[in-house]
């Protein structure tokens, strides 16, 4: 297709239809945990506020199909923390109503200044897991006490991964030195097309300590999807696959190779299949996605 016929039929929509069902011909892509080497789908699914939906047996049952769609998409990673309100009991109903997923890789969070093994017993008894793929030590809350005790169960079998987060910026000269002294098999940061700060020092440090990134805020919590809607797409988006701006949005993040999963959070049915959409090939070289900074920081 030439040029203008492709401009053509991305302003009439015609071309859409076809692009999406050519992406889900593709396979999920993924990217190999460093410490591990094991596969994880680049797009994962998070949880903070969208599935903070208390007893609704409405909202309940809305989230258990968010989560059944990410599987039948090719997700794995399910991410979320005691933090945020009834999610991890809303995931919980959501695993076993869908008959408990083998598919699932587990990501939770020790969010306490006191007693991190009775905050993960509760987790796990919420999720209904007898154990967790991965515990992160959220926003490093306490993380001299809490580290000690994840690595311990990690020697003793009773958890795979450990890892530490921060979010919005905050923290890295620390978060940076942990990285440094301490053999984390994950870290887990805000990065996307305008909060790049991680790009200088965390995940170039990343790849040299071989830990698997994670990436919230893709959408700045929505913010950033809100404010493009309205604006077009580039023509050229058709040639890295992508038919929206979350999935363009999506595919400038997991195309860094330091990135091992990003981490949307959705209520959203469509907006979870479409998300998955974007761990499909091809995408952008560094070419492109300078292309890509360059084009929305001119919106």
């Amino acid at each position: 297709m030439k040029r203008r016929e492709l401009i053509a039929a991305l302003a009439a929509g015609t071309l859409l239809p076809s692009l999406q069902a050519t992406a889900q011909d593709q396979p999920v892509l993924t990217r190999p945990i460093p410490s591990t080497g094991e596969a994880m789908p680049l797009v994962g699914l998070g949880s903070w506020i969208t599935f903070n939906v208390g007893d609704d047996p409405v909202a309940r049952d809305s989230c258990a199909n968010v989560m059944r769609a990410f599987f039948e998409s090719g997700g794995r990673m399910i991410d979320s923390s005691p933090m945020y309100g009834s999610a991890q009991d809303v995931i919980g109903y959501g695993l076993e109503k869908l008959n408990r997923p083998k598919a699932l890789f587990s990501a939770d969070k020790v969010w306490t200044w006191s007693d991190g093994p009775q905050q993960i017993e509760e987790s796990q008894r919420l999720w209904g897991l007898p154990k967790f793929d991965l515990l992160q030590i959220h926003n490093l809350r306490s993380w001299e006490e809490h580290l000690p005790v994840l690595r311990a169960m990690k020697d003793k079998g009773q958890l795979r991964y450990i890892g530490i987060t921060t979010s919005e910026g905050r923290r890295h000269d620390e978060f940076i030195a942990i990285m440094r002294k301490e053999p984390l098999d994950f870290i887990q940061v805000t990065y996307n097309i305008l909060d790049r700060e991680v790009e200088t020092d965390i995940l170039p440090l990343a790849a040299e300590r071989g830990m698997a990134v994670i990436v919230n805020r893709p959408f700045r919590q929505g913010a950033l999807t809100d404010a493009l809607e309205s604006q077009p797409l580039p023509a050229w988006a058709a040639d890295i696959g992508c038919t929206t701006w979350a999935q363009f949005l999506l595919k400038f993040i997991i195309s860094h190779p330091a990135v091992t999963c990003a981490i949307p959070a959705t209520s959203n049915v469509d907006h979870v299949r479409e998300n998955l959409l974007a761990a499909r090939a091809p995408l952008p070289d560094a070419t492109i996605r300078q292309r890509m900074i360059e084009y929305v920081s001119a919106l």
